[in-house]
């Protein structure tokens, strides 16, 4: 059997601020949503608009500077590969798709001062830790639970994540 292909690349703008957190072992986790915006002719010949919202997450040493700098409105290119994880709530077995980023480029609104010209972040590891085999995360996040952060963007207070759920089985 060959290799297949899991590439995503949407461009879109940030429907909220981004929300950073960190496992128990203290690799950070950013989550984004992101608003993607489809133009088309109907039965009728009339333009309609069609919002389409995607999950997408951040793991790694780039989750810190990048919740600093993104917020809401941000017009972003993103580039990575789908991941569906499933979980249980009130006994029922959920699954969740979410685009996990490998790269992000600035496109719109504004440009960062602390990013290059090309929009780019320097070129750093997504994972601080090695890949465990059949996962597609590093294999110090698969069991560890979420604490929230000290701070967020600007020294005030960060949103307060429930201290105790699994990365994985978090029912978004």
């Amino acid at each position: 059997m060959s290799d297949g292909m899991n590439k995503v690349m949407l461009l879109g703008n940030l429907g909220a601020d981004p929300e950073l957190r960190y496992t128990a072992s203290g690799v950070p986790l950013l989550s984004l949503r992101l608003a993607t915006n489809e133009t088309f002719l109907d039965r009728q010949r009339e333009m309609q608009e069609r919002t389409e919202w995607h999950n997408v997450v951040m793991w790694g040493s780039r989750a810190e500077p990048l919740s600093r700098l993104l917020s809401k409105g941000d017009c972003v290119l993103i580039e990575g590969s789908l991941r569906t994880t499933s979980f249980d709530k009130d006994g029922l077995k959920r699954w969740r798709t979410e685009v996990v980023a490998r790269e992000l480029r600035f496109t719109g609104r504004r440009q960062p001062p602390a990013l290059p010209d090309d929009g780019l972040l320097p070129d750093m590891p997504m994972h601080d830790a090695p890949l465990q085999a059949g996962s597609m995360q590093p294999a110090s996040m698969q069991d560890d639970a979420l604490r929230p952060p000290a701070t967020a963007r600007g020294g005030r207070k960060a949103k307060e994540s429930r201290p105790g759920p699994v990365v994985d089985a978090m029912p978004y």
